[in-house]
C-alpha cells in the first residue's frame, strides 16, 4: 500500500525582524545582509514561546487539511535541534496537546535535514504497518541559539514550524516513491553547538563563553555542499530511475538565497520549479522544507501527478531526499 502526503501545515511567529533592525543589532548594514543572503526578513519567537508551541500550530493545520483526527495517528515524529528541554521528548508534549493518544512519539535531530528524514521514517514505518498514519513535524526556535556578535550566522536564521500527515495513498502510482539518507561525520564540526550535552555540561563557564550558541563555518559548509550534494542527488535519482529533467518541483532546505541558487545550478535542477521562502523567513532549520512545501501547496502551485523532489542538508553533515508523485491533497 503506497503512502502519500494527506495534508500539510506551517506556522511562523508574529514578530518580524527585518534587515534594518537586525543590521543595527549585529553591527552591519541591511545591504550587506541582503546582498550576501538574499534574506529580507525573518521571524523570532516571542518570549515564552517554545518549539512545541510553534509545532502545535503547524500540526493542527496539517491534521485539519488531512481531515484526520489526532486520535487516529499511529506515529508522531518531531524533527528539531532546539527541543523544549533535553527530556521529555518534545514530541510527547505535542502528543498531549493535540490528543494523539494512540501515537508512538519520538524526536529526531539531524538539524536541517530533519523533516525529510522524518518522511523517510514514515515511509519505512508504513512498509512495516501498511495503512499507518504519521504526523511528521519539524520546528526550530533558532533565535535562542544565536550569537549576535557573529553576524555571518546570526543574519541567516529564523524561527518556524512545518508539518505533514502521511497515510494510505488514494491514487495508484502516486505518493511517496523513494528516499535516500546520508551523513559525513568527518565534517560534523562544521555546524555545531558545543556545550549543553554530556561532554560539556551546562555551567556558568560555558554560558559565559557562549558555548550554547550555534557555530557554523559558512564558507566551508558551502564548499562541502556544492561538492557533495549534487552527487548525492544524482545517485538518488539514478536509483529511483528518474532523470533530473523529469522533476517538476524542487523543495529544498533554505540555507540562504545565494547558496540555494548555486546548488540548483550545480544539481542541474534549473528547469524545475524551485520553491523558495528564504526571502521572508530566512533559514528556519528543520522547518524550512515543510514550511516551503506548505506555502507552495496552499498557493495551488503543485498539481496532482506532479513529480516533487524534497531535499534537506544540515549538520552531521547529513543529507536527505524524498521523491513523491503528488496525489492532490486539497489545499
Amino acid at each position: 500500500m503506497a503512502t502519500s502526503i494527506l495534508g500539510t501545515g506551517s506556522y511562523v511567529p508574529q514578530h518580524i525582524v527585518d534587515n534594518t533592525a537586525l543590521a543595527a543589532r549585529v553591527g552591519t548594514t541591511k545591504s550587506w545582509i541582503s546582498q550576501r543572503t538574499r534574506i529580507l526578513e525573518r521571524r523570532y519567537a516571542a518570549p515564552g514561546e517554545a518549539t512545541s508551541d510553534l509545532a502545535l500550530h503547524a500540526a493542527r493545520r496539517a491534521l485539519a487539511q488531512a481531515h484526520l483526527a489526532a486520535e487516529r495517528l499511529d506515529y508522531l515524529i518531531l524533527a528539531t535541534s532546539t527541543p523544549d528541554s533535553p527530556q521529555p521528548p518534545t514530541s510527547c508534549r505535542i502528543q498531549q496537546r493535540i490528543g494523539a493518544t494512540a501515537a508512538a512519539c519520538f524526536d529526531i535531530n539531524v538539524a536541517c535535514s530533519g523533516f525529510v528524514h522524518g518522511l523517510a521514517l514514515a515511509m519505512s514505518l508504513a512498509a512495516r504497518s501498511p495503512g499507518a498514519r504519521t504526523l511528521v513535524v519539524a520546528a526550530d526556535v533558532c533565535s535562542r541559539v544565536l550569537d549576535f556578535d557573529d553576524r555571518r550566522t546570526a543574519v541567516l536564521m529564523g524561527d518556524g514550524a512545518g508539518a505533514a500527515v502521511t497515510g494510505p495513498a488514494d491514487d495508484e502510482g502516486g505518493g511517496l516513491l523513494d528516499f535516500a539518507l546520508a551523513s559525513q561525520g568527518t565534517a560534523s564540526h562544521l555546524i555545531r553547538v558545543d556545550a549543553g550535552g554530556s561532554r560539556i555540561p551546562a555551567s556558568h563557564h560555558t554560558v559565559r563563553e557562549g558555548g550554547h550558541f550555534l557555530r557554523m563555518e559558512g564558507r566551508t559548509v558551502a564548499n562541502f555542499l556544492l561538492r557533495e550534494f549534487p552527487t548525492f542527488l544524482d545517485r538518488f535519482l539514478e536509483h529511483a530511475e528518474v532523470s533530473v529533467d523529469q522533476i517538476d518541483h524542487f523543495v529544498p532546505h533554505q540555507p540562504n538565497g545565494v547558496l540555494l541558487d548555486r546548488l540548483v545550478q550545480h544539481a542541474g535542477l534549473a528547469d524545475a520549479h524551485t520553491h523558495r521562502t528564504v526571502r521572508q523567513y530566512g533559514n528556519t532549520g528543520a522547518a524550512s522544507v515543510p514550511l516551503t512545501l506548505d506555502s507552495a501547496h496552499r498557493a495551488g502551485l503543485i498539481k496532482a501527478g506532479d513529480l516533487v523532489l524534497l531535499a534537506g542538508f544540515g549538520s552531521g553533515m547529513s543529507m536527505s531526499a524524498v521523491l513523491l508523485r503528488w496525489t492532490g491533497a486539497q489545499p
